[in-house]
């Protein structure tokens, strides 16, 4: 897989001067593009390769590996074994939802989650890691749904680990 950087473009395109169909088309273009390349657009993707991007390159960081296509409530698999489920978003004020077992709503379907805010660029934000224990205490019930979610709020983001951007801890 390659390497995932987006960045801030330091150069933005003037769009304004095409006509509707013209951007549609250009649109449909670039979805074609980005399709052949294997991008997508989606927001949880991106979000994923965003996140196992970035631990890949500190090495304070399990290397992490994409779950198999399909894997419930699973995204990503370290070396040491342990399961990360990632959620990602950028405009949302709540996760995805996070199905419990089946048979028993309280066992333990991961070890980690990540959760991944992105700029309306696509850019990078945070990462914020929290260990079973930890979304446990501030997971929320959809019970239309019947799952777990995660509100996008201090109380959320607070309970666990701040991975990006890096912030070094000086001991005295």
């Amino acid at each position: 897989m390659n390497k995932i950087k987006i960045k801030p473009s330091e150069e933005t395109m003037d769009l304004t001067h095409l006509d509707d169909l013209k951007l549609l088309a250009l649109h449909a273009a670039v979805a074609r593009e980005a399709k052949s390349r294997g991008l997508s657009f989606n927001v949880g993707e991106m979000g994923e390769k965003l996140a196992i991007s970035t631990f890949k390159e500190r090495p304070d960081l399990p290397v992490l590996a994409p779950s198999p296509r399909g894997t419930k409530n699973i995204d990503a698999i370290s070396r040491e074994g342990n399961r990360y489920s990632i959620k990602t978003l950028q405009r949302a004020k709540k996760s995805g939802t996070i199905y419990p077992d089946q048979s028993d709503k309280e066992r333990q379907i991961f070890e980690f989650i990540l959760i991944v805010l992105m700029h309306e660029d696509f850019t990078l934000k945070r990462i914020i890691e929290l260990d079973w224990q930890q979304f446990c205490a501030v997971r929320s019930w959809d019970s239309r749904m019947n799952a777990w979610y995660l509100a996008r709020s201090n109380r959320v983001l607070s309970a666990g680990r701040q991975i990006y951007p890096y912030v070094q801890v000086c001991l005295p």
